[in-house]
């Protein structure tokens, strides 16, 4: 039997993630802003102003069904003071490794665009004052796997191949190998680069919600628009099960016949919008 994966040299790895050659040199400028102790709204918004490109995808997704804003957004200084501070590095965090997600694993990128909508439609069904941020969850919540396979790229082949053959989940298959798992990774990182408390209990938790303690509904959202988006088939995210949802994740929502009618409804636009995004 293959020994596994310690988490110790996981965290290491993952912690030091831009000394890794393989990452591209945007994700190495943009994990080095994120740890400055004080990273302010000029300095973030002078940054993807400075690179056409960011600025592009950050614009469209902020223009896009995922946001449903009825006004045109121009700028990254209006995106920012319209979405908030967190909500755009969240955003330029899921824009820098979209092309590491369509490239390792085809089909995550729709899959996280898929979560981030319906993690922003629970949101204001539950009346929560920031929806925009746990949309931000969704987007991120599969982070850990992209990090995974840039820092162990054969041992992520054959755990891809292990949920397949076997017809597993891919956070099952990744227990098998590692001693954490992509939703560990992730979480790690978030803390790393100084994301809300919420962002990084969303990410670590959504595939065990019951476990969380500082984000409970987030983490609940978050756990219930995975499974939701798996089931309306958006995107691929490694395995292609649709789990159940935790019972105690469901309860805390209370959602209805009607909000997942809602909620499966809004999905339908997204599902044409990801592959443009």
């Amino acid at each position: 039997m293959t020994e596994r994966i310690d988490i110790r040299n996981m965290r290491t790895r993952t912690e030091a993630i831009n000394a890794l050659p393989t990452v591209p040199s945007a994700l190495k400028q943009i994990s080095a802003m994120f740890e400055k102790p004080r990273l302010s709204i000029d300095e973030l918004s002078g940054f993807i102003s400075g690179d056409p490109a960011l600025t592009s995808k950050i614009l469209k997704m902020v223009n896009s069904a995922a946001y449903g804003f009825p006004n045109r957004i121009s700028s990254i200084s209006h995106a920012i003071m319209l979405l908030g501070f967190n909500v755009v590095r969240g955003l330029l965090l899921g824009v820098s490794v979209f092309d590491l997600m369509q490239k390792n694993i085809a089909g995550l990128w729709e899959h996280s665009v898929g979560c981030a909508v319906a993690a922003r439609c629970i949101a204001q069904k539950k009346n929560l004052q920031e929806p925009e941020e746990v949309s931000i969850c969704g987007l991120l919540h599969d982070i850990g796997k992209v990090i995974l396979i840039l820092h162990y790229p054969r041992e992520y082949e054959t755990v891809l191949a292990k949920a397949r053959d076997e017809g597993i989940s891919l956070f099952e298959a990744e227990q098998s190998r590692f001693e954490a798992t992509h939703a560990d990774v992730g979480s790690w990182l978030a803390r790393k680069w100084r994301f809300p408390v919420n962002l990084a209990e969303a990410i670590e938790y959504h595939h065990t919600p019951h476990l969380s303690r500082q984000a409970k509904l987030e983490t609940a959202i978050v756990h219930v628009s995975d499974i939701l988006v798996r089931a309306r088939g958006i995107g691929i995210n490694g395995d292609m099960l649709v789990p159940d949802i935790h019972p105690e994740s469901w309860t805390l929502l209370q959602l209805t016949d009607d909000d997942v009618r809602d909620i499966l409804a809004e999905l339908e636009t997204a599902a044409s919008e990801a592959e443009d995004l």
